[in-house]
């Protein structure tokens, strides 16, 4: 927590010693409050295109993936000769 939101309301940086537990708890609640009340939701059509961004991200990393697990999987079966699982 930087000494910005751990400060008291007027500026100054807040003792420990000068809190007790149950005022820190409250402290927290209310700056967990007002970050909270920044928060803006997105439009639908933000909604949207940012969903079809994580869709199109994903589908890309499993090609990714998909294209190095044959890759590796053909190299390892080329090194160690094996033809598959069944190969014994």
């Amino acid at each position: 927590m930087t000494e910005t939101a751990a400060s008291s309301s007027k500026g100054r940086p807040a003792k420990k010693a000068d809190r007790g537990f149950f005022a820190r708890i409250a402290l927290f609640v209310r700056q967990v409050i007002g970050e909270l009340k920044k928060v803006v939701a997105p439009t639908r059509k933000e909604l949207i295109n940012y969903t079809l961004v994580v869709l199109v991200f994903v589908a890309i990393m499993m090609l990714i993936v998909s294209l190095l697990d044959i890759a590796f999987g053909t190299g390892a079966s080329w090194v160690f000769g094996g033809s598959g699982a069944t190969d014994r």
